[in-house]
């Protein structure tokens, strides 16, 4: 039998079809009527048809609440593409509050099991979005299984799908966490770029407790040839090098042959910064620097200075940060670049003439000091607010 409802493209050109708001208004009134209808039928692909339709007006702001038994209906779909439907309903239209959600737990623990890895997949998915954290304590053991399944494609959604269980169910993470650092040394570069991401964003308020990882991500420094895997990695051993100085030093060698050889801009700051943080924190038990410093601190300042030189408004801050990370350990080391930061002064976005300001004084010496002070009071004269008030402090 050949169903007569309207389907989702039907839906989409009659709405590009109406001539005003009202005229959309009252058309979706009346396709939201034929949708209530449909989703009663016992027909599966009339209801997956409704669902498809509801979840489109959705993203247009129409409430689907209303709907989310049906949503659990056609998710537990023999049919995969029913399934789909009513997996993607329930990610946009559950809500913590939802009732039904509890109803999910069952179903979700069978899909997670499923011998079909898409399936799995869609499971996942919906859970990371919908995710509570009764649903996260009851299906954390499931998805710590997927970590372990034979396909790439369901491992990746597996470790990507327990960062969202962690923030809803914080103590998941002890009984987790040799899952996750596992997938660090998996053989797929997908999979380890996705346990990269989760392990950087859970170490964001506390490295230290991430510091037992040093060592695989020290090897994934040094081994791995993805662009992105590489900026999380560095940002992630730039957070540690204050808590284990023996690290500073041992970052600086790979760090400076990313900088020599990367021509990938975003990579080439992050290891540059990472740098100017893991300097001060390099000296030997003695007292004394390696050897690599100076060359170091002017691989970084003429890195540093190509930024500042950039028209890009965005490099250009970024060197400016650089310059000022690294001037924490040696505040000469943007004097011979002085020229192009002094006209950062005049540029017109604020947070960059700030930025510039903070270097200043280490700029400052006995020869060019006057030149300096007579700059920066040609500026005050033109800036106002807050901003004024740093310049003549900075004069001062």
């Amino acid at each position: 039998m050949v169903s007569n409802a309207l389907s989702l493209s039907g839906l989409v050109r009659g709405i590009r079809g109406q001539k005003s708001a009202a005229q959309v208004s009252a058309y979706v009134s009346a396709a939201l009527g034929d949708i209530k209808s449909e989703l009663r039928s016992t027909d599966g692909f009339d209801k997956a048809n409704a669902l498809r339709k509801l979840t489109f007006l959705q993203m247009m702001g129409y409430d689907m609440s209303w709907a989310s038994f049906p949503a659990i209906e056609t998710m537990s779909s023999p049919r995969f593409a029913h399934k789909r439907v009513g997996y993607l309903a329930a990610t946009q239209g559950f809500a913590e509050d939802t009732e039904v959600v509890l109803l999910t737990t069952n179903l979700l623990k069978k899909e997670l099991r499923s011998p079909c890895g898409y399936a799995a997949g869609l499971a996942v998915n919906c859970l990371s979005n919908i995710v509570t954290a009764d649903l996260a304590q009851d299906l954390l053991p499931d998805l710590v299984e997927l970590v372990r399944h034979p396909s790439p494609y369901v491992r990746k959604k597996a470790v990507l799908g327990l960062f969202k269980l962690f923030v809803r169910y914080p103590q998941g993470l002890r009984l987790a966490f040799d899952a996750v650092r596992g997938c660090l040394d998996d053989p797929d570069p997908s999979v380890v770029s996705c346990a990269v991401n989760v392990v950087t964003e859970l170490s964001d308020k506390n490295p230290r407790n991430y510091l037992v990882l040093a060592p695989q991500f020290f090897r994934l420094l040094t081994s791995s040839s993805n662009n992105w895997t590489l900026i999380k990695v560095v940002k992630l051993l730039g957070s540690l090098v204050g808590e284990e100085p023996r690290l500073a030093r041992k970052l600086l060698e790979p760090l400076a042959r990313i900088v020599q050889n990367t021509q990938a801009k975003s990579l080439l700051y992050e290891a540059v910064y990472t740098i100017t943080l893991a300097i001060p924190f390099a000296r030997k038990a003695d007292g004394s620097v390696p050897k690599s410093v100076p060359a170091l601190v002017r691989l970084c300042s003429d890195t540093l200075g190509t930024f500042v030189g950039e028209a890009d408004q965005n490099l250009k801050y970024l060197g400016l940060v650089g310059f000022v990370s690294l001037a924490a350990s040696h505040p000469r080391a943007a004097v011979e670049h002085r020229g192009p930061i002094l006209q950062c002064l005049c540029d017109d976005d604020v947070t960059i003439r700030t930025r510039a300001l903070e270097l200043l004084a280490g700029m400052a010496t006995r020869r060019n000091l006057r030149e300096l002070v007579t700059q920066l009071l040609g500026h005050v004269e033109l800036a106002g607010g807050a901003y004024r008030d740093a310049l003549i402090s900075r004069v001062v």
